[in-house]
């Protein structure tokens, strides 16, 4: 008999939660981020997916998942309502690659590398140490956030997989 495990997937500037047993998912983190919390007493997990690093310099910013700054702020809210605590709270990273390269290589185009800076200053404002991280780089990433332990799985074509 096999035993089925409960799978949450977070779209593209989007985040999920999970408790207890379980996996949250998101597929394609390119210059995107994956920000993976979790609370190993409770065993709450949250990961959100998020496009960009700051919604204050977009005019289009309805859709507070898609940044850093919000996306950490909510999904540690969302947390602490399934019980989690905000100091237990530890975070794994994962993406922020610069998937193009461009000739004049200003730093608007490192998307990557921006999200993955504002990604961890949005941790550090909120008080979250970040553990585990496999970001930057210049390819894919899928991954995979256990509620039942912490563990992050981070796969990549032609990489291979590892364990955060």
């Amino acid at each position: 008999m096999l035993d089925t495990l409960q799978v949450v997937k977070v779209g593209m500037a989007d985040l999920n939660l999970i408790k207890g047993e379980g996996m949250i998912t998101t597929l394609g983190l390119g210059s995107c981020v994956g920000i993976s919390l979790y609370d190993p007493l409770t065993k709450v997990a949250g990961m959100a997916h998020i496009m960009l690093p700051d919604s204050t310099q977009i005019k289009n910013n309805d859709n507070k998942f898609k940044f850093a700054d919000t996306a950490t702020v909510i999904l540690i809210d969302k947390m602490i309502e399934l019980g989690a605590s905000k100091s237990r709270i530890t975070a794994k990273l994962a993406g922020g690659a610069q998937m193009f390269s461009f000739a004049n290589d200003s730093d608007i185009m490192k998307v990557g590398e921006r999200n993955v800076i504002a990604s961890k200053e949005a941790l550090k404002k909120a008080g979250i140490k970040i553990i585990a991280e496999d970001t930057g780089k210049d390819y894919g990433r899928t991954i995979q956030l256990f509620a039942e332990d912490g563990k992050l799985i981070v796969k990549t074509i032609g990489k291979g997989t590892i364990e955060l």
